[in-house]
């Protein structure tokens, strides 16, 4: 008992870089990257997917940076790299920070919002800071009418001192994600970060406290929209949201995952070796990458999700069953306007329905673009990018090979495409399914899934969708299989025998009597396609699936299972054939 009450407590959900090191939690060291935020412009700004430790990093500078702190230095930094290496900045300067996510980003009262988040901040700074500040600086700021002129107020009072201010942006763009949730609301938010918008002149007002009394500035966010609404007035920020020399900034490396399970292995004494542990949570976490240079290099893990890992793993000493964190779903529940956007493209040109098929989508990596052209394909696929949704998997000359990162994320885009096919009536309800889908893992049963997957396809498509083809079955029948628990679902997996185009790996680390997994290949021809077409194509499945029951991946994954191999038919809406080509014990 005495040893574990010296175990560090697993920082999961805490944001705070003082209560973390109080606690005595875990910290994957981040500070080595200080000294070369100090080396680059002093007007930082980056994006990342959410809950990947954007605002701990920032607490953690504010913490660092603080001249209220200086005599907590050592308590805080301890052990740390930049303990040992600390900076000539070090505790140099009084902060100002602004959380945005806590502004309602709403229309009708935004102004009023940002107004009252901000004076709670000038408030809280002047009470922190007064023994710097001249006399008379609460009196002056809190004669001022808003937010802006407030700003502009207190950079005046703070450059009469010998000391100057730090100021940190939290989800700075909290406000546009809002705005964008309702496509018809962009016209106020082009008022609001054009011209004299109310969000410019703020920005405009921390330009003009640059000259004299903010002397370094960081903003982090989930996208670089608002960044480019408003880079005219405000064209003092350096964007290192694609830097290599910052791809690491944020998230774990598997090194540093590595370490934490060893760590807390030396407590719990796991059943599973750090090696099984991270094959099991890769595919799930990983394979995130933040700059071009640094593919097939290093990727990066979401760090709430390992931490939420970490935490049922050492509380339980097995894995959870739902390996996918609650809050993950939530936050990625606030990005549905990503479906309302792609379904302009229609499903011919859809980019999410092209990830969902292909694995893949293959466009210009933009830094920025105005919230006005999102919608344009060469635009969306970025915004894609920022939001996490997918990852640089590859460089194709001037262009960015855009992959699904995880498996994590390819259940959210999945969900989308069901929402999607939902609101044109293609009504399909997972519940439904589960007891199929539960006879084809633990009894072998699969004819009654596919027979229930083709019923959905040729009640509710509507004539519309039946023109369009392989994409529109194929998509269907991928997204209603990603809602299983019972199987990790792969897409067009590159296997060293070729692509198949679907296998259903069983989640035995999980269910231990689960003794069934799935290899499928689809084939789809048009509605007036002749007999002889349709058994070319059968005769090719039959051949592709022979190859791909021998790729080491497929082995590897159904050890232990008995595989099928199913050939899967479509002819326009309607399935003509669902047979099983062979079936391997192992």
């Amino acid at each position: 008992m005495e040893n574990m009450l010296e175990r560090k407590r697993i920082p999961y959900g805490i944001q705070g870089f003082e209560m973390l090191r109080n606690d005595n939690s875990y910290y994957v060291d981040k500070t080595p990257f200080i000294p070369k935020v100090e080396a680059a412009n002093k007007y930082f700004f980056i994006v990342r997917p959410r809950r990947f430790g954007k605002t701990l990093w920032l607490n953690t500078l504010k913490t660092y940076y603080d001249i209220k702190k200086k005599n907590v230095f050592e308590k805080l930094f301890s052990g740390l790299w930049i303990g040992d290496h600390p900076t000539p900045s070090r505790n140099s300067y009084m902060i100002l920070d602004f959380n945005f996510s806590l502004v309602n980003g709403s229309v009708e009262d935004y102004r009023q919002s940002f107004d009252t988040i901000c004076r709670i901040q000038f408030e809280s700074f002047i009470y922190d800071y007064e023994e710097y500040l001249p006399k008379g600086t609460k009196e002056f700021v809190e004669n001022c009418p808003d937010a802006v002129s407030k700003m502009s107020k207190l950079c005046e009072m703070v450059s009469k001192t010998d000391k100057k201010m730090c100021v940190f942006i939290d989800e700075y763009d909290n406000f546009t994600n809002n705005i964008l949730s309702d496509y018809t609301q962009l016209g106020r938010y082009l008022d609001e970060t054009h011209r004299t918008g109310y969000l410019r002149t703020f920005f405009n007002a921390l330009k003009d406290g640059s000259q004299n009394a903010i002397e370094r500035l960081f903003i982090t966010g989930v996208s670089p929209v608002t960044l480019d609404d408003l880079t005219s007035g405000f064209n003092i920020g350096t964007n290192y949201s694609n830097s290599p020399m910052f791809n690491e900034l944020m998230g774990f490396t598997e090194k540093d995952v590595r370490e934490m399970i060893r760590y807390y292995d030396g407590f719990h004494h796991f059943k599973y070796s750090v090696d099984e542990i991270i094959e099991t949570i890769r595919p799930w976490y990983d394979n995130y990458c933040f700059a071009e240079d640094c593919f097939g290099e290093t990727t990066m893990y979401n760090s709430d999700m390992v931490l939420f890992f970490m935490d049922y793993l050492c509380n339980y000493n097995k894995y959870p069953k739902n390996i996918i964190d609650s809050n993950i779903r939530t936050d990625y529940s606030k990005l549905k306007m990503l479906i309302r956007k792609d379904k302009e493209f229609k499903y011919e040109a859809s980019i999410i329905q092209t990830l969902a098929t292909d694995g893949q989508y293959i466009a210009p990596l933009n830094e920025n673009f105005p919230a006005e052209k999102i919608v344009e394909k060469k635009n969306f696929a970025s915004l894609l990018y920022y939001f996490g949704m997918v990852s640089i998997g590859g460089v194709e000359a001037d262009k960015v090979i855009f992959k699904i990162p995880n498996i994590v994320v390819r259940e959210q885009l999945f969900n989308y495409l069901l929402d999607n096919y939902n609101e044109n009536e293609l009504i399909f309800n997972s519940w439904n399914g589960e007891d199929e889908m539960s006879a084809m893992a633990f009894r072998g049963k699969w004819k009654e899934y596919f027979d229930y997957i083709a019923g959905a396809l040729k009640t509710f498509a509507s004539n519309r969708d039946k023109g369009k083809g392989e994409a529109f079955v194929h998509g269907f029948t991928l997204a209603a299989t990603s809602q299983s628990r019972v199987f990790i679902p792969h897409s067009e997996a590159d296997t060293d025998e070729g692509f198949p185009d679907l296998y259903l790996e069983p989640r035995t680390d999980i269910y231990h009597d689960l003794t069934h997994s799935y290899l499928i290949e689809f084939k789809y021809a048009k509605s007036d396609a002749t007999q002889t077409e349709i058994q070319n194509k059968i005769a090719a499945g039959i051949l592709q699936l022979e190859r791909y029951s021998k790729a080491d991946f497929v082995v590897k994954k159904s050890k232990g299972t008995t595989l099928h191999c199913l050939l899967v038919v479509f002819k326009g809406i309607e399935m003509v054939e669902c047979s099983q080509v062979k079936e391997i014990k192992s």
